[in-house]
């Protein structure tokens, strides 16, 4: 018996949009709470389906940091069902391939298969998120995987010095931990801690079911319905939660490591994806330090031959956001190179975009996404993060509008707003001294 709702048509897209596949969008939601979301694409062989939980690392405190990443790796090590060797097998039997990931609010398990076998993806994709066991045994294995993936993270500085500029930006807030965890708290995990996060996040109006490829809206409804009988909370009490992002340090930290090269990062509290600075900043992200066109990349490496990697950055989440600047150089230009990234944020700031600089900008930021949407996984990714940030379906028509409305005094409004040196947090990853 169907127990369909809020089933919203497809839209047309413009000239523009439609330089991308041809596709569809259809949400529906089931009367248990899970919502389906879908883009149909009849002129690809393959499928891809995500099955998203909106829950992460700002869900933990400073006991249970690291638990949904931890989780996500346990649910492939069996189920009632299936045991690890069976779920490893289950869609590379048939070519597909199986993945998860954990962000800072939310968690995602997806398959990629042939459209003949998306039936098959919806079963083991069910299977892991409903009914995995967390066999003692395992809990123990993965920890020292987990333990590894942290020790790789901390050996890699580029990576490493994110994690450490949102512990400083983001402090006291929940947001402060990495996705990963700590070590010392991946080594407590117990499977009775496994199961309570589970019980209390995996709940019922908490997850989605996105798709896109060449399956048609009714037929991933059904095979939801088949497969999805989700227990749990059918209304889940956990709340997201919104703290507050005092910076806990403004300045600079500077820390020693025996590494050969110098890596700096800098930035600030920024805005939420749901704020209306949200396209003037990803217009003035792509111009400051997207793309080997960008300014900080001309200057930076072109001009001054200081870095092999320098980027600006942008990441929005639900009621905050982060920007900033990465730089990779030798140890004597750190000084000089933080100079030229704060001239160019001062630029911005003092001097209006000019609109050859603007159009091109554009231009850039729309045909970046327009090829991103070529991959049905790109697109279920677009699909699932938007239904749990804007409960709804934004177009590409839409995106396009909003990105060609920005105008030039609202990129300097931004700068102005983002580029206070005095609320900017510095993190220096310094080579230690030769003895």
């Amino acid at each position: 018996m169907s127990h369909r709702a809020r089933t919203s048509p497809s839209q047309n897209l413009s000239p523009t949009a439609r330089k991308a596949p041809v596709s569809s969008y259809k949400k529906t939601t089931l009367h248990n709470g899970i919502r389906i979301v879908s883009e149909e694409i009849s002129h690809v062989k393959s499928v891809t389906i995500g099955v998203w939980i909106d829950t992460g690392s700002r869900n933990e405190n400073d006991v249970t940091n690291g638990i949904s990443h931890f989780l996500e790796h346990m649910v492939f090590k069996g189920t009632q069902h299936r045991s690890t060797q069976a779920i490893a097998r289950s869609l590379e039997s048939v070519g597909g391939y199986m993945n998860a990931f954990t962000s800072k609010e939310h968690t995602c398990f997806y398959a990629r298969v042939l459209d003949a076998h998306a039936g098959k993806a919806v079963d083991v994709l069910s299977d892991l998120v409903q009914y995995p066991i967390f066999p003692e045994k395992e809990i123990e294995k993965e920890k020292q995987v987990v333990l590894e993936e942290i020790k790789n993270v901390e050996d890699d500085p580029d990576d490493l010095i994110h994690d450490v500029f949102e512990e400083n930006i983001y402090a006291p807030s929940a947001l402060k931990y990495p996705v990963i965890g700590t070590a010392k708290n991946v080594s407590s995990f117990t499977r009775e801690a496994l199961l309570r996060y589970v019980k209390t996040h995996y709940a019922n109006n908490r997850i989605v079911v996105a798709a896109a490829g060449n399956i048609s809206h009714d037929k991933l409804v059904d095979l939801v319905e088949k497969y999805f009988t989700l227990r749990g909370l059918p209304n889940g009490t956990i709340r997201r939660p919104h703290g507050t992002h005092r910076r806990r340090e403004v300045g600079t930290v500077e820390i020693s490591k025996p590494i050969q090269q110098a890596h700096v990062c800098s930035g600030t509290v920024a805005f939420s994806i749901h704020s209306k600075h949200r396209y003037p900043s990803l217009v003035l992200n792509t111009l400051l330090g997207d793309g080997m066109s960008s300014r900080l990349f001309q200057n930076i490496r072109e001009k001054y031959g200081y870095a092999y990697s320098v980027y600006s950055f942008l990441n929005m989440l639900n009621d905050t956001g982060s920007f900033g600047v990465y730089v990779g150089t030798d140890k004597k230009h750190i000084a000089h190179s933080l100079d030229l990234v704060h001239e160019e944020l001062l630029k911005l700031k003092k001097k209006s975009v000019s609109s050859a600089e603007l159009k091109r900008t554009k231009e850039q930021l729309k045909g970046s996404m327009l090829l991103g949407l070529e991959s049905t996984s790109n697109r279920m990714m677009r699909l699932g993060s938007g239904e749990l940030y804007f409960g709804e379906f934004t177009t590409l028509d839409e995106i396009t509008r909003h990105i060609d409305a920005v105008t030039a005094e609202e990129v300097s409004g931004v700068a102005k707003l983002l580029f206070r040196e005095e609320q900017f947090s510095t993190i220096i990853f310094s080579p230690e001294e030769i003895k």
